[in-house]
C-alpha cells in the first residue's frame, strides 16, 4: 500500500514507520522536519507544515493516512478537514487515552492527579474523536494507548478494549510504542475497527 504517516518522526510514529516498510508498504513519511529520514524506495520524506492545503495535496493519493502526532501541535479542527478533502477514504490515528473510562465512570483525563500540563493535549484529543465521530465519507480508526505509552519491546502479545482504560490489579496499564505500531499497520491493511475508537494494552 502507498500510506501517509504524519509525524514520522515521533516516538510513535517512527516506530509505525519501521512496521510499515517492514512489511513492504510504501509510505510518505511526513514531519515539519525529516532531516532525519532517509529517503529509500520504501520512504519518502516529505517536510509538513500545519497548513490545511499543505496537508491535503500531501496525503491525496495515498491508500491510507495514518496520524501520529500531538493534538496540541497540529489543529484537529485543520488536520481532519485536511483528510477529508484529500479524498483518501483510509485515516488511522493515533488516539490518546484521556478520554478512556476507569472503573469508576470517570476518564482519565478527569481523574483527580491528572498531570495539568498534559490535559491541553488530552482534552485535543477527546474533541478529535468528536470531529471523526460527526465526519461523512471516510473510514476512520481512533487507536488508543493506555496511560503508560512507553518504548519496549515488539511482543505482539496485548490486550483489546473498547472505550475503558485497561487495567492490571486495579491500575492503568502499558503498551509499548512497538507493539503499538503492530495494530496501526494491521487496522491499515484489514479495517476491524471501522469508525470507531479502541483501545490496547498489556
Amino acid at each position: 500500500m502507498k500510506v501517509a504517516l504524519i509525524g514520522a518522526t515521533g516516538k510513535a510514529g517512527s516506530r509505525i514507520l519501521s512496521e510499515l516498510v517492514s512489511r513492504g508498504h510504501v509510505v510518505t513519511a511526513m514531519a515539519r522536519d525529516v532531516s532525519s529520514l532517509s529517503e529509500s524506495d520504501q520512504v519518502k520524506p516529505r517536510a509538513l507544515s500545519g497548513n490545511g492545503e499543505d496537508i491535503t495535496e500531501a496525503v491525496a493519493g495515498h491508500d491510507a493516512v495514518v496520524s501520529s502526532v500531538r493534538f496540541v501541535d497540529l489543529d484537529p479542527d485543520i488536520l481532519v478537514s485536511a483528510v477529508l478533502k484529500s479524498g483518501v477514504g483510509r485515516y488511522v490515528v493515533v488516539g490518546g487515552a484521556g478520554g478512556l473510562k476507569h472503573p469508576d465512570g470517570v476518564a482519565e483525563v478527569d481523574q483527580p492527579g491528572f498531570p495539568a500540563p498534559a490535559k491541553p493535549n488530552s482534552e485535543r484529543g477527546v474533541y478529535m474523536l468528536e470531529l471523526l465521530k460527526a465526519s461523512k465519507g471516510i473510514s476512520w480508526t481512533f487507536i488508543c494507548p493506555p496511560r503508560m505509552f512507553v518504548p519496549g519491546e515488539r511482543t505482539g502479545k496485548f490486550r483489546y478494549g473498547k472505550d475503558d482504560m485497561l487495567m492490571v490489579d486495579g491500575q492503568p496499564t502499558s503498551i509499548s510504542f512497538e507493539d503499538f505500531a503492530i495494530v496501526v499497520a494491521d487496522e491499515v491493511e484489514t479495517p476491524k475497527h471501522v469508525n470507531e475508537r479502541f483501545t490496547i494494552g498489556y
